[in-house]
């Protein structure tokens, strides 16, 4: 099972900084105890000076994090507020087929109902997805 690890990294910023990453740790730890048989993929830790890319490599990156989420069997989303990146990946995984699992207090927003198989309000209720084997039950790609 081939996961992509989408969520907000600069969000709503307007300067050259990022918000905090201290959630995808956790997440990935989640993932080894429960799914450990997964391949997971953070492109946040694959280029982790991206902020500070020049406009040609920006497009690059953007490219293929977007082709990597649609190639994925799962898209799980972190979304404590708006992200313009992880809403391209979430349409573009779920047009794709990938099985898309967002982590969001932003519930009503239209475009987590309308691109996500699953949604939760914090890393607890995904955890107990994960813990009572969610994703197992839960259409991927790879199960079709």
């Amino acid at each position: 099972m081939d996961i992509f690890l989408a969520g907000i990294i600069q969000g709503s910023i307007q300067e050259v900084r990022v918000h905090s990453q201290d959630w995808r740790q956790p997440l990935i730890s989640l993932l080894d105890r429960y799914v450990p048989e997964a391949r997971v993929y953070d492109h946040f830790a694959a280029h982790p000076g991206g902020i500070e890319y020049d406009l040609d490599r920006i497009r690059a990156t953007l490219a293929e994090g977007n082709a990597r989420a649609a190639a994925s069997d799962v898209v799980i989303c972190w979304l404590p507020e708006a992200s313009l990146g992880t809403a391209l990946e979430m349409y573009l995984a779920s047009q794709a087929g990938a099985l898309v699992v967002t982590i969001t207090p932003m519930a009503a927003n239209w475009v987590i109902r309308a691109y996500s198989d699953h949604i939760f309000p914090d890393l607890e209720s995904f955890k107990l997805f994960l813990a009572t084997g969610g994703l197992y039950g839960a259409r991927t790609k790879s199960a079709e």
